[in-house]
């Protein structure tokens, strides 16, 4: 990955973490560039990480991995701009926008190129992320490996089985982080309803939510056992256990999920 030259085509939040976690596993500066429509963004970008700027084409011209990281609904119009530049050489194309599907970028770019598809998520901002990836059949090991090693720069990345489950990677992970947010915002709430100081419940629940997921991905068991291992009978937690139980909060997490992923399935038709 270090000797690969990596270009982004659109210098967001999203494209800003990738190209920190990508400087930071020691990837050299002046193996990654990007382009964008904002300028300011650019210059932001040369200044704080001395990476390469530059326009479209020349992005292209000699770059080994594209990632596309443009929002979904101008994608197409970036993509009929690409396809000219790329007639004589085939880079990997990376691309992370949500709901475009695998057949619209070959189309679009042309059915040759190697394209992986992946859904990351926005704890990639604070190098935590999660990405599920799916390839095409136009993709080599060695291109995978190196998709691999880009996703993971910010986080984990896993591969699929089949395009369709991105769906449910985007129900999961990819729209995930907001079920958490909720239920520490409805936890704070709480608190401050029993009593405690609103800066005090933030606090605790950001606390309690950030040791619970260290503390399950560093652990050798899975999560329905750490629950249990904290749940004594007859104690505090289990009459709060209970009560999620007897209000049907596993139906209602699948019913979530499944909504999600059935919006995920409509926006990518």
């Amino acid at each position: 990955m270090n000797d690969s030259r990596i270009a982004f085509i659109g210098a967001g939040n999203m494209a800003n973490s990738l190209i920190l976690g990508l400087l930071a596993k020691g990837v050299p500066a002046a193996n990654v560039g990007a382009c964008d429509i904002d300028q300011d963004r650019l210059a932001t970008l040369r200044q704080d990480c001395g990476i390469r700027t530059g326009t479209l084409a020349e992005m292209a011209a000699d770059a080994d991995v594209l990632v596309l990281a443009v929002k979904p609904q101008v994608l197409a119009e970036v993509c009929s701009t690409l396809q000219p530049l790329l007639s004589s050489r085939s880079p990997l194309i990376i691309s992370i926008a949500a709901g475009i599907p695998l057949r619209s970028l070959e189309q679009w770019l042309g059915s040759h190129q190697a394209v992986v598809r992946c859904m990351p998520n926005t704890p990639a901002l604070v190098l935590e992320g999660a990405t599920g990836l799916f390839a095409n059949a136009n993709t080599s090991d060695a291109q995978k490996t190196l998709a691999e090693d880009i996703l993971s720069a910010v986080g984990i990345s896993r591969w699929l089985d089949s395009e369709d489950d991105i769906n449910a990677v985007t129900a999961l992970s990819g729209s995930g982080p907001a079920y958490y947010f909720l239920l520490m915002e409805a936890m704070e709430e709480a608190a401050v309803a029993m009593g405690l100081a609103p800066e005090m419940a933030r606090a605790l629940t950001i606390q309690t939510a950030l040791g619970a997921a260290k503390l399950a991905a560093s652990s050798d068991v899975a999560p329905d056992e750490l629950r249990r291992r904290v749940t004594s009978p007859g104690g505090t937690t289990q009459a709060a256990i209970e009560s999620f139980e007897s209000e049907g909060f596993r139906d209602l997490v699948s019913r979530a999920l499944k909504a999600a992923q059935q919006r995920s399935i409509e926006l990518a038709g």
